[in-house]
């Protein structure tokens, strides 16, 4: 069974008009194509939560810090609705560029705060790029369930802001990191990296978890952090673009683990940018305090 597809704003209105009648919930998972398993898996868990699930299809331009990267991005529509098609989404909405941000477009949502340091500060205009769209479509959409993956930690706080700040309503839901048997990240842009860089990938994965465990028994964020750069670079990395630890709640810079915490990081091999992050839970938080944190991930 094939995936209908939408291209505008009007028919997606018209469908949500439909599923809104028959009294269903509506949720959405944005993408910008190139499927792996990771986007399957949000999809899975937007089905699981709500009646229809919208799947959107939209490479956006805003968000791209070089025409270069923006052109070498994959676009694999046609083989991303063959894989949403047996999952049981509803739709794929893949408009075009002219109905995102059609002639005379002047608008950009800026969030603040959380969209500071980290990729923000690495690639100027990102997150303005990330706000505006995401914006865009919520409103397009008017889900009740957005779902964004946990290895875009920063892009997933920037959301969750704009939505609460715009007064948008729509919940946010935040879904594990989905990893190659070898630790990897999935990303789309794991496809660029050739077989030698391939093997050395995994290696970011591992030195995160690593330094999550000595984090989590009170070592202090500079060591630790410093051992972990070091180990990076000696494993094969060209360069560790960052590596910090963050406040799990409201992404602030923090020195030592005292509380649930992130640890971020965004290294490079050859030409490819990847990122990764894990969480740290310290060890001297108690059994109940650990469960209320493991359960608040989950809602």
């Amino acid at each position: 069974m094939s995936l209908p597809i939408i291209r505008t704003v009007s028919d997606l209105r018209a469908l949500t008009a439909i599923w809104r009648r028959e009294g269903a919930s509506i949720a959405m998972v944005p993408t910008m194509g190139a499927l792996h398993e990771g986007h399957l898996s949000l999809v899975r868990a937007a089905l699981a939560r709500a009646d229809r699930v919208i799947v959107t299809l939209f490479v956006n331009p805003k968000q791209f810090n070089s025409a270069a990267d923006l052109a070498a991005y994959p676009r694999t529509e046609m083989d991303d609705a063959a894989k949403l098609a047996p999952l049981g989404a509803h739709v794929l909405y893949a408009p075009y560029g002219d109905e995102m941000y059609g002639p005379g477009f002047a608008t950009t949502v800026s969030v603040s705060g959380v969209s500071e340091g980290l990729c923000g500060a690495h690639r100027p205009g990102h997150f303005d790029g990330v706000a505006t769209v995401v914006t865009k479509l919520f409103l397009q959409g008017g889900a009740d369930f957005a779902f964004f993956g946990e290895k875009d930690f920063q892009q997933l706080h920037v959301v969750r802001r704009l939505a609460r700040d715009l007064d948008i309503p729509i919940e946010i839901v935040g879904c594990p990191t989905v990893r190659e048997p070898d630790g990897l990240a999935l990303s789309s842009r794991n496809v660029r990296l050739s077989a030698a860089e391939r093997r050395i990938a995994p290696k970011l994965a591992e030195t995160l978890f690593d330094t999550a465990g000595r984090l989590a028994e009170g070592v202090p964020a500079a060591a630790a952090l410093d051992a972990a750069r070091v180990a990076l670079e000696a494993g094969g990395f060209d360069k560790v673009e960052y590596l910090e630890l963050r406040d799990e709640e409201t992404l602030a810079p923090i020195e030592q683990a005292e509380k649930p915490a992130r640890l971020l990081a965004a290294a490079w091999l050859g030409e490819t940018r990847l990122i990764d992050n894990v969480k740290v839970m310290p060890a001297r938080l108690s059994l109940d305090q650990r469960t209320v944190s493991q359960n608040a991930e989950l809602t």
